[in-house]
């Protein structure tokens, strides 16, 4: 199977990168400049999982848009969700009705604007498990001993094209699993994403923090509860094992943890607000469930994309 990634960040330049030396047969779909980079220096991949050093060069075929054509066989897309409508661009040469995209974004929203580019047959279910970054020096550094990808068709069924996806990624050393439920796995996801974003971006702070402060604990497992009750009411219900789990995740003390969404504000970048809290607001009010701790974190990230657009972070 021919892959085509879009982009070489932090998520796509890694399972890409450990896809390509293993063998497959993988293309970086990347702008000028990135590609001057992988072809100056190769893909470059730091990560504690690497035999001493721990540093990983690996040779990579790389592609421009206008170069691009058919006869791939899965795309592995892991834009931001608020690059999608330009991804969805970049990538359209490729889709020739026998091409699979393999979304690993945040969230759940992007897979009905991808069935509409692209129909419904072509887009599997994805999400994946990482923390990894890209340093200005065009260095993938894994941070952690994480790197888990799980995907599968929508419709529940084992497929030749998903077959040959896992073989491939088995063989690159990722932890891969074929989901027998992909929607429900992505659902879980995205409840506690929401949680985890909405609450530490809201108290600017990590859950060790909020749990230490008064009703911090009661209001994150209040905020979780929401999410839950939400994917239910979709026709997704939360496992007991992973509730039990994510509340001891949410509740622990002295945690450090915080969402990826907090230090992208911190540091007064671009946040997914509309497609991790503002998509959970959206179906609380559609299902009926009660969404006051949703709409307070929501207002709070759209106040701040306000004020980041204005230029008035710091002010």
């Amino acid at each position: 199977m021919k892959f085509l990634i879009l982009g070489a960040g932090g998520v796509g330049g890694y399972f890409g990168g450990k896809l390509a030396a293993s063998g497959a047969d993988v293309t970086f779909l990347v702008r000028e400049r990135r590609a001057g980079q992988l072809q100056q220096d190769g893909l470059v991949i730091e990560s504690p999982l690497n035999p001493p050093p721990g540093t990983q060069i690996i040779p990579v075929k790389t592609i421009s848009v206008g170069e691009l054509k058919r006869g791939y066989g899965c795309v592995i897309l892991t834009c931001k969700a608020y690059d999608l409508d330009a991804a969805m661009d970049a990538i359209a040469p490729a889709m020739d009705g026998n091409c699979a995209v393999l979304p690993l974004l945040n969230g759940i929203e992007h897979i009905d604007r991808l069935d509409a580019r692209f129909g419904a047959g072509n887009i599997l279910g994805g999400s994946c498990h990482i923390a990894a970054t890209l340093t200005p020096e065009g260095i993938i550094r894994h941070l952690n001993d994480l790197h888990r990808i799980m995907f599968g068709e929508r419709d529940k069924s084992i497929t030749p094209r998903v077959k040959a996806m896992a073989t491939a990624l088995e063989k690159s050393g990722v932890e891969t699993k074929v989901s027998p439920d992909i929607m429900l796995d992505m659902w879980e996801k995205v409840a506690f994403l929401s949680t985890l974003a909405g609450m530490t971006c809201l108290m600017r702070a990590n859950v060790g923090e909020i749990v230490a402060a008064p009703d911090g604990a009661t209001l994150m497992k209040r905020y979780f509860c929401a999410c839950c009750e939400i994917a239910t009411k979709a026709g997704h219900t939360p496992r007991a094992h992973f509730v039990q789990r994510m509340t001891g995740v949410i509740s622990e003390p002295g945690s450090k943890l915080t969402a990826s969404m907090l230090r992208d504000l911190e540091g007064g970048g671009q946040v997914e607000a509309d497609h991790i809290v503002g998509y959970m607001l959206k179906k609380a009010r559609e299902l009926g469930v009660e969404d006051g701790l949703l709409t307070v974190a929501y207002t709070h990230l759209k106040a701040y994309e306000a004020r980041r657009a204005a230029g008035r972070l710091g002010k």
